[in-house]
């Protein structure tokens, strides 16, 4: 049996948290590592910003969940799934900002990514960059992947099946914290932009 790493750092919006993040970075990660950071990417709105390879990333349809939010429902998930404590940080994760980087996260640490576009193949390049040990999971086409975020909040605002999408520490969340219906505000005040031609 191959040494764990002893701090392991996984990044993402998880907006929400979902069943692809689970089987393709969180567990892997969770598997490689003694103690595992999740690091929440666009953690504010002042940390959120556009970038030519995602740019639906910094739309605020795109960010419906607050970094409490967001850090409430991985914590509970791992938990819920026999992760102590002791075992886990939740930190923001400003991958728009690479120079703030080192106030979140230890740099001795490695740092896991599953590649499968040209957004995911940036952020291991650039964390590279950054003199880091980066680790790649899985590298695969996004095509091959089961689950989306995107779609869990589509289905999220019109009613369609999205608890079987996410693990059920996030779908009682969800529920409990009546999230749904922010999805389904945003989906009709887009409508209505789009309607009013403010958005096009």
């Amino acid at each position: 049996m191959s040494k764990k790493d002893k701090i392991g750092v996984i990044h993402g919006r998880f907006q929400p948290l979902h069943n692809g993040h689970m089987k393709d970075l969180v567990l892997p990660a969770a598997e490689q590592c003694e103690h595992l950071i999740v690091g929440i990417a666009n953690p504010d709105p002042l940390l959120t910003a556009p970038h030519p390879a995602n740019p639906v990333r910094a739309q605020s349809d795109s960010n419906p969940f607050t970094f409490y939010e967001r850090a409430t429902m991985i914590r509970s998930t791992l938990v819920a799934i026999g992760m102590k404590e002791g075992q886990l940080t939740i930190v923001p994760f400003p991958i728009n900002r690479p120079e703030l980087l080192k106030h979140y996260v230890p740099f001795d640490a490695t740092f896991y990514v599953t590649v499968y576009d040209d957004w995911t193949r940036y952020k291991k390049e650039l964390l590279e960059s950054l003199g880091l040990k980066v680790v790649v999971i899985f590298d695969c086409q996004r095509d091959q992947q089961d689950f989306s975020a995107t779609l869990v909040r589509k289905r999220m605002a019109s009613g369609g099946d999205w608890k079987s999408l996410v693990p059920e520490a996030v779908a009682t969340f969800v529920c409990e914290n009546h999230l749904e219906e922010r999805l389904k505000r945003i989906r009709d005040i887009s409508e209505q932009g789009y309607q009013s031609g403010e958005l096009s």
